[in-house]
C-alpha cells in the first residue's frame, strides 16, 4: 500500500490505535486510584473478586457473631454479679444459723437472729430475681423475677456454631434455705437448724452449689472472651489478606498515572501530525 495516500492514512491509524490503548490504560489506572482497589468489581479480575466477596462475607459473619457474644457477656456478667451477691449473703446467713442452732440462745435475742435471717433471705431473693439482662435471666426462676428464664445457646463463629451457657435454679436454692419463722423462734428447733450447716446439710450443700455455679459462669465468661478475641484476630487476618488481594498500590498507580498522561499528550500530538501528512501531497499539485 502506498504511503502517499489520501484514502488510507496508516500513520494516523497507528497513532489512533496507540492513543486508544493509552486511554484504556489511563481509565483503568484512574479507576484504581479513585476506588483504592486493584479489583473493584468482577470486570477487573473475576476470580479475585469472587474470593474477595467470600472473605467479606466471612468478616461480616464474624462481626455479627461477636455482637452476639457481647450480648452473652452482658448476661453472664449480670449472672455472676447476682451469684456473688448470693454467695456473700449466704456466708452471713451461715453465721446467723450458727447462733440459731445454739439452744442457749433464747427469747428476744433469738427473735432478733430470726429476723436477721429473714432479712438476709430477702436479700438472696432480690439478688436472684434481679439478675436479668436484656429480658433474659440464667438464675431468676422464682416469682417476681424479671426476664425469661432459660439456657442460652449463643452463636460463636461464622459457621453459626453455638456455645451453651447453663442455668442455675434460683428457685431451688431459695426453697432449700427458707426456714419457717416458727422453727427459728423455738429452741426445740435449734438441733434441726444446726443440722442444716453440718457436712452434707441442706444449707451447706446449697452454698457449695452456688460456688459451683460461680465457677461455671466464670469459665463461660472466659470462654466467650477468648472466642471474641480469636474472632477479632481472625477478622484482622482476613482483612489483611483481602487487602493484599484487591487493594491498589497507590504509589505505583500514581507514577503510572503521570506516565500515561504524558503518553496521552504525546499520542494526541502524534495523531495530529499524522492527520496533517496528506496535506503535503497538495504541494505536488501546485
Amino acid at each position: 500500500m502506498s504511503l502517499n495516500s489520501v484514502n488510507t492514512n496508516m500513520g494516523a491509524m497507528v497513532a489512533l490505535q496507540s492513543l486508544e490503548s493509552t486511554a484504556s490504560e489511563l481509565s483503568a489506572t484512574q479507576k484504581q486510584i479513585s476506588t483504592g482497589y486493584r479489583v473493584a468489581d468482577s470486570t477487573d479480575d473475576g476470580a479475585a473478586y469472587a474470593i474477595a466477596q467470600g472473605i467479606r462475607s466471612t468478616v461480616g459473619a464474624l462481626t455479627s457473631a461477636n455482637q452476639q457474644l457481647g450480648n452473652a457477656t452482658g448476661l453472664m456478667s449480670t449472672t455472676q454479679t447476682g451469684l456473688n451477691s448470693v454467695s456473700n449473703m449466704m456466708s452471713s446467713m451461715r453465721d446467723t444459723l450458727i447462733k440459731l442452732g445454739d439452744s442457749s440462745v433464747q427469747g428476744a435475742q433469738r427473735a432478733d437472729y430470726a429476723q436477721t435471717y429473714g432479712t438476709q433471705l430477702k436479700a438472696v431473693q432480690s439478688a436472684i430475681q434481679d439478675a436479668s439482662y436484656n429480658g433474659k435471666t440464667l438464675i431468676g426462676d422464682i416469682t417476681g423475677s424479671s426476664g425469661s428464664f432459660g439456657r442460652v445457646a449463643v452463636v460463636r463463629n461464622e459457621n453459626a456454631a453455638s456455645y451453651g451457657v447453663a442455668t442455675f435454679s434460683g428457685s431451688a436454692l431459695y426453697s432449700a434455705i427458707s426456714i419457717t419463722s416458727t422453727l427459728m423462734a423455738s429452741t426445740t428447733g435449734a438441733a434441726s437448724i444446726a443440722a442444716l450447716i453440718t457436712a452434707g446439710g441442706t444449707f451447706l450443700t446449697q452454698q457449695q452449689s452456688v460456688g459451683t455455679a460461680l465457677n461455671a459462669i466464670g469459665s463461660s465468661i472466659n470462654f466467650v472472651n477468648n472466642q471474641t478475641t480469636y474472632n477479632n484476630n481472625k477478622i484482622n487476618s482476613l482483612n489483611s489478606g483481602l487487602g493484599s488481594l484487591i487493594d491498589a498500590d497507590l504509589a505505583k498507580e500514581s507514577a503510572q498515572l503521570t506516565a500515561l498522561q504524558i503518553r496521552q499528550q504525546l499520542g494526541t500530538q502524534a495523531l495530529s501530525m499524522a492527520n496533517q501528512a496528506p496535506q503535503t501531497l497538495l504541494s505536488l499539485f501546485k
